[in-house]
């Protein structure tokens, strides 16, 4: 059995109701999704595998979809969910010891240039050599969810700032390629990022001023 074959199933329509029609990959990453998020909010550490698995899902959604800078996101997220886990883990004082922190000065810059290197190559290879309808869109949240990732790995505060300026483009840009069911799930991670914001904002005073 080849691993299309395995994969297959995954990308099966799902029985429906209404106009919205789905598959069991978009499902699944669906469900695995919003638990991922609000792990992370709690600062659980288990988000990591779950997050894992949701990449994977997501990945197989948006290469149905023709979102392809999408679905190789998720190759790269694979390996920052592997680094997470081990930073949240090892990073602190302890398990799931990693500290809140704002994001320093020199960190912005080069998360910003690097954000912004990575929308022009993808933008370039995406408007060049395959058939992306939204060649920007695509190129530009990519980046900028790599970027909120790498600083949620971190447990740098203004990631969550970033997740909503990504949920906040996805939201219509998933309606736009028919992923109805995706745009709900970014509706309700904007509403999830929002309370990462506010919960981490609270830990990171907390957390700062605890003794060593």
């Amino acid at each position: 059995m080849s691993l299309h074959d395995l994969l297959e199933p995954l990308l099966r329509p799902v029985p429906h109701l209404g106009p919205v029609r789905t598959n069991w990959a978009e499902l699944l990453g669906f469900a695995t999704g919003a638990v991922n998020v609000g792990m992370v909010v709690r600062q659980n550490i288990w988000n990591w595998p779950v997050g894992a698995a949701n990449v994977v899902l997501l990945g197989l959604v948006f290469l149905d979809g023709g979102l392809y800078a999408d679905a190789s996101l998720q190759a790269v997220y694979l390996v920052l969910q592997v680094y997470g886990w081990w930073v949240w883990m090892y990073g602190g004082r302890g398990r799931d010891e990693l500290p809140v922190r704002r994001t320093r000065g020199g960190e912005w810059a080069a998360i910003g240039a690097a954000g912004i290197a990575a929308t022009g190559v993808m933008y370039w290879v995406l408007a060049t050599w395959t058939d992306s309808t939204v060649p920007f869109w695509d190129a530009l949240t990519t980046a900028l969810s790599l970027m909120a990732t790498y600083g949620q790995t971190r447990k740098l505060l203004e990631s969550w700032w970033l997740w909503i300026i990504v949920d906040l483009v996805y939201i219509p840009l998933y309606a736009y390629k028919d992923l109805h069911l995706t745009a709900v799930l970014y509706v309700v991670f904007l509403a999830i990022c929002v309370a990462g914001l506010l919960a981490w904002r609270r830990a990171a005073p907390a957390r700062t001023a605890a003794p060593a």
